[in-house]
């Protein structure tokens, strides 16, 4: 991944960005310094917040960018909304980029619509493992077959490795 550009961000694109993540997560994004690095060759655009890239911005096909945490930014402001848990048995999957298959889910949050971002987590420490796409609603996410949430970004690829 290459840098593009980077420069600091107007206050208002900093309160849409803390507006949305409120809204759709739970979280309470502080920050004094607030940077946005556009990427070449990857669907993602960065925010770093003092310095550490924990926002992320995915432009999916219709263009409609929108702002969630990355995995490290999940991690360290721990979302209280938009989580899809999965157990033991899905976490070297979820690791390395696969899709999240009902069988693992152990708990979706109801209020996640179709097509929504999620944060993938794992139910013994909580921890966030990867950012994906729902392809149902939370309240049909567990069940016994079939995949429910589309990998978008996980522990271990470009993005989390991502620095500056």
């Amino acid at each position: 991944m290459d840098v593009k550009s980077r420069h600091h961000l107007r206050s208002d694109a900093v309160s849409e960005i803390r507006d949305a993540l409120a809204d759709r997560l739970g979280v309470d994004l502080e920050g004094e310094s607030f940077e946005l690095v556009e990427l070449t060759g990857s669907p993602f655009d960065l925010v770093l917040v003092d310095g550490e890239p924990d926002v992320l911005y995915y432009e999916p096909d219709d263009g409609d960018r929108e702002p969630f945490l990355t995995v490290r930014g999940a991690n360290d402001h721990p979302p209280d909304r938009g989580v899809v848990t999965v157990d033991a048995g899905a976490v070297s999957f979820v690791s390395d980029g696969a899709d999240v298959m009902r069988p693992g889910i152990t708990e979706a949050d109801d209020s996640i619509a179709e097509g929504d971002l999620v944060a993938v987590a794992e139910e013994t420490h909580g921890k966030v493992l990867g950012v994906g796409r729902a392809l149902v609603d939370g309240a049909e996410m567990a069940g016994d077959s079939g995949k429910v949430v589309k990998s978008l970004h996980h522990v271990g690829d470009d993005l989390y490795e991502f620095s500056i």
